[in-house]
Order: structure tokens, then C-alpha cells, then sequence
């Protein structure tokens, strides 16, 4: 997608994409995107906040004594930018300003769903705590097929609404989005950072589920966004109960996503990101956070949603975040794998497949490749500004295949 917008700094520009994308189900106006990115200063983390908080504050002051519906739509919209505000802020784990917009993005998300029918939040039983989410409750009698969601290295159970939640419940899909750990909910509330064995989490959702006799547990599908298409394939290995597995977008080894801003071979990288002191890799981490934004953002927001203390411990953890050793190959449901043509992380280059082909490559289960192109307006990461495009295609397979 071309950068119209912040053209010195592409980890603006697809934070803004991101926001225009939501448009499709009601989480933003194409004007009110556009007037806030306005007022923002390229990678100032500060003006983004004061910005994105000034629309949120107005929207939700507004549809706070507004009719039913304009009230559900001005919160829902809020929310979104609440949301947005305080994305960049997680360099600084203890700054006031991540608490407060994370709440009143909830509870405009909240004060919007008690509008729509059968959308409620929910509470997953998991290891002594729950995992926060929403049921999106299909009409008619079961048993119904289900689907669960889950976003990915930065994205909420709340944004998952405008990733095809109400698509699927209106195409007779049980529906449930949740945070695992790592994501908004979890770390804002329990702290729990991001574990790799992801069937861990998966499982006691598909438990949650199967507890309902409205569900009917031989359709029970799995998908999951962004650096969820390496977390979903990792639960369905390991997890025979799922019918199918859908990655938006496929995700082989999460790490090339970050290789490429420090020229270091991504094994070399693993291993001395891991070594208890290695000066010369701080020092190529430093200058290359200064020159690369996407690289400043994932390490700030890395340590936050990992639970460590510097860049070089993240890169550290995330090296752990990928199919590799057999474990794509482990997977035995349909798998649906979708691809951006020029995703910012995951395209590769021209002497590398792409993430999501590389996945391909290693699946042994039923598998369907799906790409989508810039002449589609679809070619961004996770097909931001083709939302409605991107569900139809996803649930269409999921159709023929559950």
C-alpha cells in the first residue's frame, strides 16, 4: 500500500494504515483519522498519545448522552483510539498514560457491544487466573461450528472485532476472541508475558468451549493474527481437538522480521542475543534502533509483552517464536495460510520466500495457500484497508472446510 501518510516513518504509517483498515466494521472514520494523524510529529511518541487521546476523549464524551446508536458507534470508535494512544508507550512499562488509555479503552468497547446482539465479554479458566475475551454468540439452535480468535505480538481481543468477529457470528459461527498472555488483557492485569508453547493457552479455551452444548466440538477452528499465524499453528500441532487452522498471515520463524535491521544471521543472532554479556551486539542494537522506527517500536514493546529488561533479552525470547524442528510438520488439521504481498515483517526479499510461503513449504496436513495483492488494496500486513475483502475469502474456506 503506498505511504501516504508519515513518509520518514513506516512504523507511523501502518499504525495509521492499521486504524483505517477498522473503518470496515465501524472502529474508525476515514476523517477523523486522517485530521488526528494531523497533529502528530513522525516519531514522537508523546504527540501520537496527546493526538489520538484528544479524538478518543472527545468521541466518548459524545456518545456518552447520545441516542443508542450513535452511542454504540462513537464508543466502538473511541475505543479504537484509545487503543491506538497508547501503543507506542511501552518503553516505559510504569508510565501512567498506558493504565489509563487501556481502560477507557475497555470500557468503551464494553459500553459499544451492550448495543450489539449476543456479543458479551467472557472469562476463560486458565492456571489459577482467566483470560479475558468475547463471546459473539451465533443465532439459531445448535450444535454450531465455533471459531477462535487471537491477535498477536501487539494487537487486543477487542481489535479482533474488526479483524471478522461479527463476520463469523453472522455467518453462523460461535465466536470467541480472548488475550493470552503476553496480549493487552494478560499483561495489563496479571502480568503474564508471552510464552512460545502456545498449545498451553489454546487448550484450555478449546476446553472452555467444549463445555457448551450449543458447540458442536468436531468444528471447532483456530485463527490467529499477525505473529498469532505462528502461535495458532504452534496450539494446532500439539492440539488434536481443532478442525482447522487459519494464519493471518502465516509466520514460519517470527524473528526474520528483525533480522534484517541488524545484518546478523538470524542463528548467530539467537545465539549471542542469548550469551550473558556481548557489548558489540548492544551497541549494533542501539544504533540500529535509531535508524529503523519498526525496530524501536518491536524492542520497546518486546520487553514490555516478554517480561524482560533489555532489547538484547527480547531478541533473546522472541528467537524462540517459530514452527521450526518438525513442529509445522506435526500439524495434521487443514491449514489455511494466507500472505501479503508487501507485508512490512514477513514479506522476505527477493533471495527469501516470504514467511507465510516458507510455512507452506513445511506443512504436511491439507493446505491452502491464499495471497493478497496490492491491486486488491490488500497487500498489507494482516490486509489492513481490505478487512471486509479478507473475511469473506477466510470464512468462505472455513465453510468449505468445517
Amino acid at each position: 500500500m503506498k505511504q501516504l501518510l508519515f513518509h520518514d516513518d513506516i512504523q507511523f504509517w501502518f499504525e495509521t494504515a492499521r486504524l483505517l483498515g477498522h473503518a470496515s466494521y465501524g472502529g474508525a472514520d476515514f476523517g477523523e483519522v486522517v485530521a488526528t494523524a494531523a497533529r502528530i510529529d513522525s516519531g514522537d511518541y508523546d504527540s501520537w498519545y496527546d493526538a489520538w487521546l484528544a479524538t478518543a476523549e472527545r468521541l466518548s464524551a459524545e456518545a456518552a448522552v447520545a441516542r443508542p446508536i450513535s452511542a454504540r458507534d462513537g464508543f466502538l470508535r473511541a475505543s479504537t483510539y484509545y487503543r491506538c494512544a497508547e501503543f507506542f508507550l511501552h518503553g516505559n512499562p510504569k508510565d501512567p498514560r498506558i493504565d489509563y488509555a487501556r481502560g477507557r479503552a475497555v470500557e468503551c468497547f464494553h459500553a459499544a457491544i451492550a448495543h450489539f446482539d449476543g456479543i458479551e465479554p467472557v472469562e476463560i479458566p486458565y492456571e489459577g487466573t482467566v483470560l479475558r475475551g468475547y463471546r459473539y454468540r451465533a443465532p439459531g439452535p445448535g450444535p454450531k461450528p465455533a471459531l477462535i480468535m487471537h491477535n498477536g505480538f501487539d494487537g487486543s481481543a477487542e481489535e479482533l472485532h474488526f479483524f471478522g468477529a461479527p463476520g463469523g457470528q453472522e455467518r453462523g459461527y460461535d465466536v470467541l476472541t480472548f488475550d493470552g498472555p503476553g496480549q493487552p488483557s494478560a499483561i495489563h492485569h496479571d502480568k503474564l508475558p508471552f510464552r512460545a508453547d502456545w498449545e498451553r493457552v489454546v487448550g484450555p479455551v478449546v476446553d472452555y468451549l467444549t463445555a457448551d452444548p450449543e458447540i458442536d466440538p468436531t468444528r471447532i477452528a483456530l485463527l490467529g493474527v499477525s505473529l498469532g499465524g505462528m502461535l495458532a499453528p504452534r496450539a494446532a500441532a500439539f492440539e488434536p481437538r481443532l478442525a482447522a487452522v487459519v494464519a493471518v498471515d502465516g509466520v514460519y520463524d517470527a524473528a526474520t522480521a528483525l533480522t534484517p535491521y541488524l545484518s546478523i544471521d538470524r542463528d548467530e543472532l539467537a545465539r549471542r542475543a542469548a550469551a550473558e554479556e556481548d557489548q558489540e551486539l548492544d551497541r549494533i542494537i542501539a544504533a540500529a534502533r535509531t535508524a529503523h522506527p519498526t525496530l524501536r517500536w518491536a524492542c520497546d514493546h518486546g520487553r514490555y509483552v516478554m517480561g524482560v529488561a533489555t532489547d538484547r533479552e527480547f531478541l533473546a525470547a522472541y528467537s524462540a517464536y517459530h514452527l521450526m524442528d518438525g513442529v509445522a510438520e506435526r500439524i495434521t488439521c487443514p491449514v489455511l495460510v494466507c500472505e501479503a504481498a508487501d507485508d512490512l515483517y514477513f514479506a522476505g526479499n527477493s533471495a527469501e520466500d516470504s514467511e507465510p510461503r516458507r510455512l507452506y513449504r513445511h506443512l504436511t496436513a491439507p493446505r491452502t495457500l491464499l495471497t493478497f495483492t496490492d491491486e486488491e488494496g490488500a497487500a498489507a500486513h494482516c490486509h489492513s484497508g481490505a478487512q471486509r475483502l479478507a473475511v469473506a475469502r477466510i470464512f468462505d474456506w472455513l465453510d468449505r472446510t468445517v
